[in-house]
C-alpha cells in the first residue's frame, strides 16, 4: 500500500531517509481521535457552547477527527502490509489509499476554512459587538459550515484525482498561503484597532465591555491556533514546493529525507488543537470535568 508517510526518493543522496515507526503514527492518531471526539461531545452536550465560535471550533474538531481516523486506519493497514497480508499494488489497496489521501486533503482544506471562519467570527465579535448576534445568526453559521463542507469535499476529491499534475500541487500550496494571508490581513486590522478599543472598554457599559474582552480572549486563542497550524503544516507544504522546484538537487533531497518527521508534525496538529481549546476555554474545561465525573460515578455505581 502506498503510504502518505512514505516519501518517494528517485535520486541518490548522502542524507539517509529518516524512518518513523508506524506505531508512532498510530499512537498519535488514536490520541488525536480521542481528544477531538471529546471536544465534539462537549460542544454538543453543553448548551452554553452552542455559539458561532464553538460551532466553528467543533467543525475544526470534526475535520481533525476524520484526519485522525484516516491516519489510524492507514497505519493499521500498513502493519498488515508489513506482515504480508496485503499487496501494496493491489486494486483494493490502491483504492483505499486514494480514499484516505482524499480525506487528508479534505481535512487540510477544512482546517484552513474553519480557522478562517473563526477569524472572521472573532473580528465581528470585537469590532461589531452590538450587531454581533444579528450578523452571526445560527442560520448563517449553518450556511457557512455547509459551504465549507461542499467546497472541501469537491476540492479534496479533485486534488487527489489530478494530484500528479503540477498545477494541482501549486494550487494546494497557493491555497494555504492565500488563506493565511487573508487571516493575517484580518489580524493586522484587528490589532491596529485593538489598542484604540482597549481604551474605550473602561467607559463602556458592563455587558458590552465583557463581550469585548471575551472577543479579545477569543482572538488570542485563534492566534495560538494559527501559529500551531502553520508550524505543523508548513514543513509538509515546503516539501511539496521542493518536489516541484528542485526534484533532482541533492540538497533538496536532504530536506526530503525528513519527510516522515514532517508527517509527524502534520498529524500532531490534531492532537494539539483540543489541548489549546481546553487550556483557553474555562467553559470547555468545566464541561470536560463534568463528563469525566459523570463517567466515573457511573463506573462506581456499576462496581457497587
Amino acid at each position: 500500500m502506498n503510504s502518505s508517510s512514505e516519501a518517494p526518493f528517485t535520486n541518490p543522496t548522502d542524507c539517509a531517509e529518516v524512518q518513523v515507526p508506524s506505531q508512532v503514527f498510530l499512537a498519535i492518531a488514536v490520541a488525536s481521535l480521542s481528544e477531538n471526539l471529546l471536544v465534539i461531545l462537549a460542544v454538543i452536550k453543553n448548551k452554553n457552547l452552542h455559539s458561532p465560535m464553538y460551532c466553528f471550533i467543533c467543525n475544526l474538531a470534526v475535520f481533525n477527527t476524520i484526519s485522525s481516523f484516516s491516519k489510524a486506519l492507514e497505519n493499521i493497514l500498513l502493519m498488515f502490509k508489513d506482515a504480508g497480508h496485503l499487496n501494496s499494488r493491489g486494486p483494493f489497496e490502491l483504492k483505499i489509499d486514494d480514499i484516505m489521501d482524499s480525506l487528508i486533503c479534505i481535512c487540510f482544506l477544512g482546517s484552513i476554512f474553519s480557522i478562517l471562519a473563526i477569524a472572521v467570527d472573532r473580528y465581528i465579535s470585537i469590532f461589531h459587538a452590538l450587531r454581533y448576534h444579528m450578523l452571526m445568526t445560527m442560520r448563517r453559521v449553518m450556511v457557512i459550515l455547509s459551504a465549507i463542507w461542499v467546497l472541501c469535499g469537491t476540492s479534496g476529491a479533485l486534488m487527489i484525482s489530478f494530484f500528479v499534475a503540477t498545477t494541482v500541487k501549486i494550487f494546494f500550496v497557493v491555497l494555504f498561503f492565500t488563506a493565511l494571508f487573508l487571516i493575517l490581513l484580518l489580524y493586522v486590522h484587528m490589532f491596529l484597532l485593538a489598542r484604540h478599543h482597549a481604551n474605550r472598554i473602561a467607559s463602556m457599559p458592563g455587558a458590552q465591555a465583557r463581550h469585548r474582552q471575551s472577543g479579545l480572549r477569543g482572538a488570542l486563542t485563534l492566534t495560538i491556533l494559527i501559529g500551531v497550524f502553520v508550524a505543523c503544516w508548513a514543513p509538509f507544504l515546503f516539501h511539496l514546493l521542493i518536489m516541484m522546484i528542485c526534484p533532482e538537487n541533492p540538497y533538496c533531497e536532504c530536506y526530503r529525507s525528513l519527510f516522515q518527521l514532517h508527517v509527524v508534525l502534520l498529524v500532531s496538529h490534531a492532537v494539539i488543537d483540543p489541548a489549546i481549546y481546553a487550556f483557553r476555554s474555562t467553559e470547555l474545561r468545566n464541561t470536560f470535568k463534568k463528563m469525566f465525573l459523570c463517567s466515573a460515578s457511573r463506573i462506581c455505581k456499576q462496581c457497587v
